[in-house]
């Protein structure tokens, strides 16, 4: 690296580093001398003299350090990336030591210039460095603040210009547990390609449907979206996005949910308005597994039709999590979607008791400093700074620190209700009265699409059964719903441990018309049932005891026709030991682990 490459990396830590005329590292270190109106001369000064330049050289070596682990960290061994890590993370803990050192005298310097005498009333400490020990907190640090110190001029001018990503401004664009989760959600959606994406959070999963859909909609587009959606996304769609006076978005309902259904559809709609396409464009929303069916769509073979046309997809994937779906790990791109939200307030988060959501994009498309342009994509148009940036519905960090919390046991969550679902929709399918709408039945319509889409082949936690085989009188299937509380609990959220009935017709999908509601298989007898992790044996006995109590009085027997109790102990032992082995025999294998992929197949060649 010769000197103009050194100093362009090292102006970074300049206070002048938009204006600097340094010319060498030595130089450098003076101009920031200059700037705060420090005697070069003085004691004082060499010793901030050599501080500084000693900074400026550590701004070039680490660049180097990061060079060569991007060039080499794809053939390094596992014990190589193992001393490495460990290596750059003391680096970290010395960084902060020299920060930790530099409080004491911050610290009586700011005294001497804060003490006042009289009625006079001192100000509060500076509270810059004693956050340094934070940065080595074992759980993700919840700061609550609303705005932060900012460094000099040049450096605040380039954070609102989004060029100085440590340096921010305020809560609401960013926040340090905010980005903490925002790492950890795109780590888990995205997996090896985890450093193509970005994800801005929300107060809520409408908020991020909302933020993504104002981003990508511009007036008088078309958009196809799949038929069973959330009934909150509906109305948003319907009643704002839909209007005249709004954006005057066409919507065209997708009611298939395989590929080749979305093909010979998507055709029909371009050819149904051919001529509003002459100017506006064709988008597409899916949400799977749908709200409140849970139906599965063929989400990697609808990317790739929508894609060879140029059509964005949007996907809103909360029910699957990303321990069922991993649609943006595929590796073929044009198969992936562009878009991915999730609502944290459901399973991912899992306590029931924040409201939270997420956009997941690719990272162009996220966020680009003032005035760049990638792939033609104009920074203006990206969601941070058309969206984000403006409306002001951030994640708290509160918030964003319960959703982290959560994440720590998705897996082994998301795994228990795997086991509850198969289990409780095989118990209700056998009963001859009950029609039940779960992709967890072998024989379900929609359970070839769940085994070629879903890890492992499992289903998401939601479905729905309904009781309009029965013919019962409504007074009495009210009753009958009311008493499956407490083992049921009557609440409208989802992705909680505890499981959550409703009836979609009266709650989550209210907003449907009645024809709107018939078209999406909800009926008034229609029970969405939203998997927890309780002990599905007593929830199968509440059930069968609320039918004993206020069914069987107008059908005769209808509680003696589920499967047997010796059955259903067997069927739950049977499941529960084949989802458990294919969970923890799909991990991967020990030597891949200890040793590189390349020298297993060499030890296998030889």
């Amino acid at each position: 690296m010769n000197n103009e490459q050194q100093v362009s990396q090292a102006k970074l830590l300049s206070p002048r580093r938009n204006t600097s005329e340094a010319l060498n590292i030595d130089e450098l270190a003076q101009e920031q001398l200059a700037h705060f109106g420090i005697d070069a001369d003085s004691e004082y000064g060499k010793a901030l003299f050599d501080t500084a330049k000693h900074f400026y050289l550590a701004q070039v070596d680490v660049n180097r350090l990061w060079t060569i682990t991007s060039e080499t960290l794809d053939g390094l061994s596992k014990e190589n990336k193992l001393a490495y890590f460990n290596a750059k993370k003391f680096l970290s803990f010395q960084i902060a030591k020299i920060l930790d050192t530099l409080q004491n005298p911050f610290r009586a310097t700011y005294q001497s210039m804060t003490q006042q005498t009289g009625s006079q009333i001192s100000k509060s400490h500076y509270p810059l460095f004693d956050n340094v020990p934070a940065l080595f907190s074992a759980t993700p640090v919840i700061v609550r603040t609303a705005t932060y110190v900012y460094a000099c001029t040049e450096w605040v001018d380039d954070a609102f210009h989004g060029k100085e990503f440590t340096h921010q401004i305020y809560s609401r664009l960013l926040n340090p547990t905010n980005i903490s989760l925002a790492n950890a959600i795109v780590d888990l959606e995205a997996g090896p390609y985890s450093a193509d994406y970005l994800a801005w959070n929300f107060n809520s999963g409408m908020a991020a449907i909302d933020a993504l859909l104002s981003n990508v909609l511009s007036h008088s587009d078309v958009l196809i979206v799949s038929r069973n959606v959330y009934g909150g996304v509906y109305q948003l769609l319907h009643d704002y996005f839909a209007r005249e006076n709004r954006l005057n978005i066409q919507l065209e309902w997708f009611d298939g949910y395989s590929a080749q259904e979305f093909s010979d559809f998507i055709q029909q709609v371009k050819s149904k308005h051919q001529s509003r396409l002459q100017e506006n464009q064709l988008h597409v929303y899916l949400e799977s597994p749908c709200n409140p069916h849970g139906y599965v769509l063929d989400v990697a073979g609808i990317c790739e039709i929508s894609h060879a046309e140029n059509h964005l997809v949007m996907l809103d994937a909360t029910l699957a999590t990303p321990i069922l779906h991993q649609p943006l790990q595929q590796k073929d791109k044009a198969r992936r979607p562009d878009y991915i939200v999730h609502s944290y307030t459901k399973d991912i988060c899992g306590t029931g008791a924040t409201t939270a959501g997420v956009v997941i994009g690719e990272g162009y498309r996220m966020f680009q400093p003032k005035g760049d342009c990638v792939n033609d994509f104009d920074w203006s148009r990206t969601m941070f700074w058309d969206v984000y940036y403006i409306k002001g519905a951030f994640l708290d960090s509160e918030k964003a620190f319960d959703v982290l919390s959560g994440m720590k046991t998705l897996e082994q969550r998301v795994m228990n209700k795997v086991i509850n679902t198969q289990i409780f929709s095989q118990f209700l399918a056998s009963h001859p009265a009950l029609n039940v709408n779960s992709h967890a039945l072998s024989d379900h319509p929609n359970a070839d699409i769940r085994e070629s889409q879903m890890r492992h082949g499992w289903p998401c936690a939601l479905f729905t059964v309904d009781l309009e085989k029965a013919k019962l009188p409504r007074a009495a299937f009210v009753r009958f719903f009311d008493a499956l509380e407490p083992a049921f609990s009557h609440q409208v959220s989802i992705g909680q441990s505890n499981t959550i009935i409703l009836c979609p017709a009266l709650t989550s999908h209210s907003e449907l018309s009645q024809l709107e509601q018939q078209k999406a298989g909800i009926h008034m007898t229609t029970m969405r049932i939203a998997m927890g992790t309780d002990n599905v044996k007593e929830l199968m006995a509440h059930f069968i005891n609320s039918a004993r109590l206020h069914i069987d009085p107008y059908v005769s027997d209808f509680s003696q026709k589920f499967m047997s109790p010796e059955q259903i102990d067997k069927l739950y032992m049977e499941i529960s030991m084949q989802v458990c082995m294919q969970h923890y025999s799909s991990g991967a294998k020990m030597e891949s682990l200890v040793y590189q992929e390349a020298s297993i197949e060499n030890k296998k060649a030889s």
